[in-house]
């Protein structure tokens, strides 16, 4: 079982959209509001979202198409490149745990990560990151 941002990236590619288009950012605020009905801070939590928007618009989930989404602050372009990077570890195989990738990805930024490899790695263990 993922952790709650993982489930929420799980509930946002999985959701049932009814026929509607819905943008990732649309799929992830809908998922966080389920998991976090009355805690605004874990809705907005910028890591796991930066995450599963960047994943997004570098095409790399599954049944979402590539597309570029709002502009990014920088810190949002930091959230997109460790989830790239990620996904191209476990591709590799190199790296398979949250402090593997972490530690790969941070390329000694050191602290915690923000949730953005729980992200990665319940798309990854559910079959929902693209193809290379």
């Amino acid at each position: 079982m993922a952790n709650r941002y993982g489930e929420a990236a799980l509930m946002a590619v999985r959701m049932e959209t009814f026929g509607k288009v819905l943008t990732p950012g649309e799929r992830w605020e809908h998922a966080v509001r389920k998991l976090y009905p009355t805690t605004p801070a874990g809705q907005k939590k910028g890591g796991p979202r930066g995450a599963f928007l960047g994943l997004c618009e570098a095409g790399l989930v599954k049944g979402i198409p590539a597309a570029p989404s709002a502009p990014a602050t920088s810190s949002a372009s930091r959230h997109k490149s460790y989830a790239v990077k990620a996904v191209e570890l476990l591709r590799a195989g190199t790296h398979t745990t949250v402090s593997q990738l972490w530690a790969e990805v941070a390329d000694g930024e050191g602290g915690e990560h923000a949730s953005q490899m729980d992200v990665v790695l319940a798309l990854w263990k559910n079959g929902l990151i693209a193809e290379a």
